[in-house]
């Protein structure tokens, strides 16, 4: 459980967890909060023989902190090691359900806001929206069927996180949490997810800025293109049909005028997807597999609209 001025919520979220479930140990990796937040865990381990603090130099990261976390659990016994936020909002006491579809079979265990049953509270309707449809942009972009890619709450057989090289994850926003679902998915492991519901803290400052979604979501589409998977190969002559005709349709004369004041970004993101989109083009060859051109194509036509909504609402947002 990575933490950075959390001395508020930490109290709170290990008496949760401790209440919730007594078959497991607790992580608090401090990224040398100012706000004491170290100091409250060395407080809270000295009471309870299941907490265990690692304190860093400084605030590098949420992906270095993980890192760090998952290192120090490798190098115990731990068969099963879990993730989650330390601001209250993954609830504890759903814990079981991630450990529960561990005991079933799966490598990876996602707890997700957007599977049938998960919910999100608290949230402004733009960040909701913001967040379900780049996650779904995400999920097209990889050809990866979760819906909650960035989802932070997480519980890995051991097996996976060994599987993986944690040094070679993207620290581009906090994308990371979709590198390591996809890599998990392509190395054959079982990934599930369950249904979760996600609080926004009550208490405490969150850590994310306006720039975060649109720097992963480019970084997302820059790996399209290198993995220059079989799916986008397929459908990249229909694909750009369907681009030039929405570009067409769609008010991209006034978003010309409006990017100039929007996030640098989405700026990117946009043209990383045109680069995309010319790149599987030039490269996807005449009556090459058609038998899945259909498929591939109603796929990547979702992936352009979702890429034109999310550039859309960025536009919105840094007008208002």
């Amino acid at each position: 459980m990575p933490t950075y001025n959390e001395v508020e919520n930490l109290p709170l979220i290990v008496d949760r967890i401790l209440a919730a479930t007594d078959q497991v140990d607790i992580l608090v990796v401090d990224d040398n909060s100012p706000d004491g937040t170290g100091a409250k865990a060395d407080e809270l381990a000295a009471v309870h023989e299941e907490i265990n603090v690692v304190h860093r130099e400084g605030k590098e990261g949420l992906l270095a902190a993980y890192r760090a976390g998952f290192d120090w659990a490798l190098a115990r016994d731990y068969s099963v090691i879990c993730q989650m936020d330390a601001d209250g909002s993954h609830a504890p006491e759903e814990l079981q359900l991630l450990l529960a579809e561990i005991d079933n079979g799966a490598d990876l265990v996602i707890g997700s806001r957007y599977v049938e049953g998960g919910e999100v509270t608290d949230w402004p309707r733009d960040r909701y929206l913001l967040s379900k449809a780049g996650n779904k942009y995400i999920s097209l972009a990889l050809g990866d069927e979760v819906a909650d890619m960035t989802a932070g709450y997480r519980a890995f057989r051991r097996e996976v996180l060994e599987g993986i090289d944690l040094d070679a994850l993207s620290d581009k926003g906090y994308i990371f949490q979709a590198d390591i679902a996809h890599r998990a998915l392509k190395a054959g492991f079982d990934v599930r997810e369950v249904p979760v519901t996600f609080t926004d803290r009550t208490l405490g400052e969150s850590k994310l800025d306006a720039s975060f979604a649109a720097e992963s979501l480019s970084e997302v589409t820059k790996w399209a293109v290198v993995e220059k998977s079989e799916l986008l190969r397929e459908g990249a002559k229909e694909l750009w049909r369907f681009a030039r005709y929405e570009l067409d349709r769609s008010r991209l004369p006034r978003w010309k005028r409006d990017l100039e004041s929007s996030p640098e970004l989405i700026v990117n993101m946009i043209g990383e997807g045109s680069k995309l989109a010319r790149y599987e083009f030039n490269h996807a060859g005449v009556n090459k597999l058609p038998a899945k051109a259909s498929r591939a194509a109603d796929t990547l036509v979702e992936m352009f609209r979702e890429g034109l909504k999310l550039a859309d609402h960025e536009i919105k947002r840094s007008r208002a």
